[in-house]
This record gives structure tokens, C-alpha cells and sequence, in this order.
């Protein structure tokens, strides 16, 4: 997955998007692209896990909020998706193909999500794997 492919700007994730950095501050210029990676993911996910506790605690505009996080974590999984179905994407085939079949899985239960059949919690759980691996730790089997 490459970083630009990722990259938040003005006109949302993706290959089209603005690719000025996020924050503007020299900091951010230099992280690799599997540290940016890791810095969407870990801001999505914050935001589905914050939204989510909201919810179960009745706070006020708290559905809305994790709609908007559902929306922004599938958009980021729908993006990723895209980048490793790339001839060129140089991750080994055995890891795409995992990282899609998570995709997979992300686009079908997120509608279950935003209709309130599921918690976020699957989807987090999710997140944090992904971002262990581009720390480089690798889960115990």
C-alpha cells in the first residue's frame, strides 16, 4: 500500500485526492509511508472506538458520530482495497489477498454497523491488527 494512496486531504483518501500533507508541519513530511499509514488507521479507529463508547453511553449526536467514523474507516478499507488489486503493489500475494478478504469483510459489516445490528467493536479489533503488523509486531498464533 503506498502512502499517497492513503493520504487525507481537502478532497478525501484516494488516488484523485490533493496530495499536500495533512498537517503542513515538517513532522509529518517525514514519516515513511508505513508510519502515515499507521497514523490514518490509528485515527480512524480512535474515532470508531470513541463514537462507539458515546453511543453505549447515551451521549447526545453520538450515532451520528459514528456513522461519520463507519463511513471514513470503510472509505479507508475501499482505498486500500484498490491499491493492493495494483499489478504493481509490492506486497507479497498471500498478504494481499488477506488484507482483501479483510476488506471484504469491512464493506459487508459496516452497513450492519451504521443499522445498529453490530458494535464497532469487530471492525476496531480489525484496525488494531493492522496497524500491530505496520508496527511490525506480529500476533502470537
Amino acid at each position: 500500500m503506498t502512502a499517497a494512496a492513503l493520504s487525507p486531504s481537502r478532497s478525501g483518501l484516494g488516488r484523485g485526492a490533493d496530495r499536500r500533507p495533512a498537517y503542513g508541519d515538517a513532522a509529518h513530511a517525514a514519516l515513511t509511508p508505513r508510519q502515515a499509514e499507521y497514523r490514518i488507521f490509528a485515527r480512524v479507529t480512535h474515532r470508531l472506538s470513541e463514537a462507539q463508547a458515546a453511543l453505549e453511553a447515551g451521549e447526545i449526536g453520538a450515532y451520528s458520530r459514528l456513522a461519520s467514523a463507519a463511513h471514513d474507516n470503510l472509505r479507508l478499507w475501499l482505498t486500500l482495497a484498490a491499491d493492493l488489486m495494483i499489478e504493481e503493489n509490492g506486497l507479497p500475494e498471500t498478504l494481499r489477498a488477506g488484507l482483501l478478504s479483510l476488506a471484504a469483510y469491512v464493506e459487508r459489516e459496516t452497513p450492519r454497523l451504521v443499522k445498529r445490528e453490530i458494535s464497532a467493536a469487530p471492525l476496531v479489533e480489525i484496525n488494531a491488527s493492522v496497524m500491530k503488523g505496520l508496527r511490525g509486531q506480529v500476533e502470537a498464533p
